[in-house]
């Protein structure tokens, strides 16, 4: 974990920082989640993420598809998993709309593909954006392939990174081939992940098999994946902010301990659209003060354990 001597790397004071836990608060939190991981465990859906659960040292249930991970084999994953750089901070725009207003006609309705690369060439443009997140998915498609239809747009459209919204294995490597059709080869897609993924648990606790089939796979080929929880607090995590910080934290370090237990060094994103819930409403409170304070704690942890991190939410 590091000592507070060693935790900030050299001229950290002299960038804009926000902390919102302090050092004992950070070690009490990543103690928290390794008890939970080691006795309460997290419900694992795919029998090959079972395997290579258990392959790599976890306690697994089959019956129950519970996985209990020792402390020593969760910390040995954050340790694998190539540390973040310092780099600048950058911006993405946010992803996946369910619904799309036309901006020629004034309509509102489901996306189409072309509306994927109408955004990816608007993003293409916006000097301050940096990336280009699936911004809508297709249903002009076929399902089963709306991910990879989306991603084939987009590329076309922008020469920014591309995060595709892959939800099955088949899809990653569907999506990283488009992605070597620009670089020329997989191996060059590694050096310059012009494609990268993003895939979730699902709160509390559980690691359903679109989210290990995406991780696997990713890992499998050397790819960029972020691993990004979306609890709810007072709904499906925690009503308090620390409880809730404390299953995110599981949720997520569970999907990182796949991904390393897959292929020890595999490229991996700390990743964080979790927020607390509007009770009137029973929805997500996206842009409230407490997604405020979640996303900055968030970046405390992921900064704690040298992992890159993506904070999703304004």
């Amino acid at each position: 974990m590091g000592t507070a001597d060693d935790r900030e790397p050299a001229g950290a004071s002299e960038r804009l920082t926000l902390k919102v836990l302090s050092d004992a608060d950070l070690d009490a939190i990543h103690a928290e989640t390794l008890k939970v991981l080691e006795e309460t465990g997290v419900f694992v859906e795919d029998d090959e993420a079972l395997d290579i659960f258990a392959d790599g040292g976890a306690r697994v249930d089959r019956e129950a598809r519970m996985v209990r991970l020792p402390g020593e084999l969760v910390e040995a994953a954050i340790a694998a998993s190539p540390h973040d750089a310092g780099g600048p901070v950058t911006f993405s725009n946010f992803d996946e709309g369910v619904m799309y207003v036309d901006p020629r006609s004034g309509e509102r309705r489901e996306p189409r593909k072309a509306d994927a690369a109408d955004a990816a060439l608007l993003v293409d443009a916006l000097p301050n954006i940096d990336s280009y997140g699936a911004a809508v998915r297709p249903t002009d498609v076929p399902t089963a392939t709306a991910a990879v239809h989306g991603c084939e747009a987009a590329l076309l459209r922008t020469t920014k990174h591309v995060g595709s919204e892959a939800t099955s294995g088949w899809e990653v490597r569907v999506c990283a081939e488009l992605g070597a059709c620009i670089t020329g080869s997989l191996d060059a897609l590694r050096d310059d992940p012009v494609v990268g993924f993003g895939t979730c648990p699902v709160s509390p606790l559980k690691l359903p098999r679109d989210a290990t089939e995406v991780i696997v796979e990713c890992s499998r080929l050397g790819l960029p994946d972020c691993i990004l929880s979306m609890a709810m607090a007072g709904g499906s995590s925690p009503i308090t902010l620390a409880g809730t910080l404390v299953m995110h934290n599981a949720e997520v370090l569970a999907g990182i301990a796949l991904a390393q237990l897959t292929e020890r060094g595999s490229p991996v994103t700390y990743g964080s659209s979790t927020t607390a819930m509007d009770l009137r409403f029973a929805a997500a409170s996206v842009g409230s003060p407490e997604m405020a304070l979640i996303g900055a704690a968030v970046a405390q942890l992921a900064k704690q354990y040298r992992l890159p991190s993506c904070i999703a939410g304004a």
